[in-house]
C-alpha cells in the first residue's frame, strides 16, 4: 500500500497531466511550457523536472497515459476476446474501436490539427508515441497475415490516414462526398464498409 508521500506524488502527477491537457485545449502548443502547466496544476514547476525530468517527459507521459491516444489494449478492452476471432474480424473491429476512441478525444483532433501547421520538438514526441502504437497495433492486427500480404501493410495505413482526415475535416466541415461526418448513422456505414473490405483483404 502506498504511503501519504507515494499519494501525493501520484495526485501531483495526475494534475500535472489533466493541466498538459487544459492548456493545449485552451492555448494551443504554443502556450504549453513548465511555467504554465505548473500554474494550472496548482504546483511547483520544479516537481515537472523530479517527476517527469522537465517537460518532454512530462508530454510522454501525457501521450502515453490514454488522454491524447487508445492505447491499443484500450481497444482491445472494448470486446474481449477480440484476439482469438477470425484476422477479418478482428482488423474490421479494431478499425471500428479507433474511430469511437478518436470521436471522443476533441482535444487529440485539434492536436492532430496543429501538428499539420506547426512541427516542433514536443509534436514531435506525440508522433513518436504513435509511431509505436502503430507497431503494436500490426502486430495485435495479424502479424502473420501482414508478413504473407504486405500490401495489407499499406491498406491498414490508407485506412487509418483516412479516418483522421474525416475526423479532422468534421471540426470545421459536416459534410465530405454526401457524408454527414456529424451524423452517428454515417459512421455507422463507414464502420461496415470495412467490414466489407476486411472480408476481401484478409479472406479465411
Amino acid at each position: 500500500m502506498a504511503g501519504p508521500a507515494g499519494r501525493d506524488r501520484a495526485a501531483t502527477e495526475e494534475r500535472l497531466l489533466a493541466a498538459v491537457g487544459t492548456v493545449l485545449a485552451r492555448d494551443g502548443f504554443g502556450a504549453l511550457g513548465v511555467n504554465a502547466v505548473a500554474r494550472e496544476a496548482g504546483t511547483d514547476k520544479v516537481l515537472i523536472y523530479r517527476y517527469f525530468d522537465g517537460l518532454p517527459g512530462l508530454l510522454r507521459a501525457w501521450g502515453r497515459s490514454g488522454r491524447f491516444w487508445p492505447s491499443v489494449d484500450e481497444l482491445l478492452a472494448m470486446q474481449p476476446g477480440l484476439l482469438d476471432r477470425p484476422a477479418a474480424q478482428r482488423w474490421a473491429t479494431f478499425f471500428e474501436h479507433f474511430i469511437d476512441a478518436l470521436r471522443a478525444r476533441p482535444l487529440t483532433l485539434e492536436v492532430m490539427a496543429a501538428e499539420i501547421v506547426e512541427r516542433n520538438a514536443l509534436t514531435a514526441i506525440l508522433e513518436e508515441e504513435r509511431e509505436q502504437w502503430g507497431e503494436q497495433a500490426f502486430a495485435v492486427l495479424g502479424g502473420r497475415e501482414m508478413a504473407a500480404r504486405p500490401h495489407l501493410r499499406h491498406v491498414t495505413l490508407l485506412l487509418v490516414a483516412g479516418v483522421q482526415h474525416l475526423l479532422l475535416r468534421s471540426r470545421r466541415i459536416r459534410l465530405f462526398g454526401g457524408l454527414d461526418l456529424h451524423d452517428d448513422a454515417d459512421w455507422v456505414a463507414l464502420k461496415r464498409s470495412i467490414a466489407v473490405l476486411a472480408g476481401q483483404v484478409l479472406p479465411p
